[in-house]
């Protein structure tokens, strides 16, 4: 497949999870948009030392993706700089692990419950809202929606210190935004959805919330997950990939990738002998 000027408009690309889905359109010769906010400026530097390194072609762009007249401005860059756009990876959230953040009710977290339905939820709408004109005056493309299991297992099992209520509820209404706008893009754009589970860097390893379970409730959690580990980042960002790019015949779907969590909660017994 020739991706030359093909261009893929990538949030989140500061930190692990969405850095490694960079990676896989920068690779794939994929022109490279990545709005970024200042809350992360170590990380911010490391992106941008990382993919001038590896010599893809980006362009960073500082956007509250919350703000309907920055997401405006930013797909504006966008058309003026590349001239076009072919993918959305919506890669926006805003969690909150009960284990960091503890209650809603604490004064800390007056504005936690909005925050996140603002971010995971809204900011995508916003994204795609403002990117569908852009991706089909392009002549076409995708729109990859990330979601988390959050959305299937709410507050549940030992996922319970991880997934608040809100961002539990936020992701839920994803796979309703994903399966409108299937219909609403084609037959010139597809849109699908990855819905992920523990993720070094996104609910897994190397996140401060994993960093504050016990060893006991780390144990749990790959316990319950079938294939009994967490996933690298890359693993995902591949299957990314794939649906965005080579996946033609595939659109409103929802991709679960979480090695089994939500499936491991229950073990299989061996066979009974019978009684005939």
């Amino acid at each position: 497949m020739n991706n030359t000027a093909k261009i893929a408009l990538v949030p989140g690309a500061s930190r692990p999870f969405g850095r490694a889905v960079a990676h896989a359109f920068g690779k794939a010769g994929i022109s490279l948009a990545l709005p970024y906010i200042d809350d992360w400026p170590g990380s911010v530097d490391d992106m941008l030392r990382d993919f001038s390194q590896c010599g893809y072609t980006f362009s960073p762009h500082r956007c509250e993706l919350t703000k309907p007249d920055e997401v405006r401005e930013l797909i504006s860059a966008i058309e003026k700089q590349f001239g076009g756009l072919h993918y959305l990876i919506n890669n926006i959230e805003r969690g909150g692990m009960p284990v960091v953040h503890g209650s809603y009710d604490r004064t800390v977290n007056k504005s936690q419950w909005q925050l996140e339905l603002d971010t995971t939820l809204k900011a995508k709408w916003e994204l795609y809202r403002h990117s569908l004109p852009l991706i089909k005056q392009s002549g076409g493309g995708s729109i990859t929606n990330i979601s988390s299991i959050a959305g299937k297992t709410g507050r549940s099992g030992p996922a319970s210190y991880l997934f608040s209520d809100g961002y539990s509820a936020a992701n839920r209404a994803v796979q309703s935004l994903t399966e409108s706008w299937a219909r609403e893009a084609g037959p010139s754009i597809r849109v699908n959805e990855v819905m992920v589970g523990l993720v070094q860097g996104r609910h897994g390893e190397n996140t401060r919330g994993w960093g504050l379970l016990s060893d006991d409730q780390q144990k749990a959690l790959i316990e319950h997950t079938i294939l009994k580990r967490t996933a690298d980042p890359g693993e995902i960002a591949d299957l990314i990939y794939y649906l965005a790019v080579r996946a033609s015949y595939v659109t409103g779907s929802v991709t679960v990738a979480d090695g089994g969590y939500c499936l491991g909660g229950e073990g299989v017994v061996e066979m009974p002998p019978g009684d005939i």
